[in-house]
């Protein structure tokens, strides 16, 4: 079992750490948009915040911008069709300068997964997002294979290992090809380690979420950097 604290974990963000690299950050209007990774169901861990990942970015944005507004459109269970299908006009409307899309696992969980048809509604999603004027992160999601729990039956676990990897491969595709803010936490270095995953073999717990909030902010600090250069 993993002992460390957030506060110890060398994958994690140092107290400070998020002010400074989003100090004097442009973004005033924050829209998310995805399943049950947008809207919040990291399984808690004693030691690491229990504030989930979406709502701890926006969190961060508001310190150094308290004007900022925020909305979380995700919505757990649903496949990629159905986030462009409810949520991406709502977004639109909310007019947002960055928004977040994560999506995806829930249509490659099954072996009916069409990578096709999934790249085709993340592409429609972002590109509209970005003729909107907003900046867009997408997220290269963990690997729901390596999670321990019984709930991932062995038989299941080959082909969701390479269903899950086509599907951060692809994604990562499409950010670079259309230009989004890109968090690849397929590849991160403790991607692997069972003790991020929640017992459901479905989510993360609070490391997990906690690793993809500080990579995150990492992400959009660099972005500040090279914009600003």
């Amino acid at each position: 079992m993993h002992s460390l604290s957030e506060s110890e974990d060398p994958h994690c963000l140092r107290a400070g750490d998020s002010v400074r690299l989003l100090a004097a950050h442009p973004w005033r209007r924050f829209a998310v948009l995805g399943d049950s990774v947008a809207e919040g169901l990291a399984e808690p861990l004693p030691g690491y915040s229990e504030v989930q990942f979406a709502d701890r970015v926006a969190r961060e944005l508001a310190a150094t911008a308290p004007t900022l507004d925020y909305v979380n459109l995700g919505h757990r269970g649903l496949r990629t069709r159905e986030v462009r299908a409810g949520q991406l006009g709502p977004a639109l409307d909310f007019r947002p300068d960055l928004a977040l899309v994560v999506c995806g696992g829930n249509d490659a969980f099954p072996a009916t997964y069409r990578p096709d048809a999934v790249d085709a509604e993340l592409r429609a999603m972002v590109t509209a997002l970005l003729a909107a004027g907003a900046d867009v992160i997408t997220v290269g999601l963990y690997n729901l294979s390596y999670s321990p729990s019984p709930k991932v039956p062995e038989w299941l676990r080959p082909g969701l290992r390479t269903r899950m990897r086509t599907l951060s491969e692809r994604t990562a595709a499409t950010a670079a090809e259309l230009g989004t803010l890109h968090v690849n936490l397929t590849s991160h270095p403790a991607a692997t380690d069972p003790g991020l995953f929640a017992a459901d073999g479905r989510h993360v717990n609070g490391r997990g979420d906690a690793i993809a909030f500080a990579e995150t902010v990492r992400v959009l600090g660099a972005h500040l950097v090279t914009v600003r250069s």
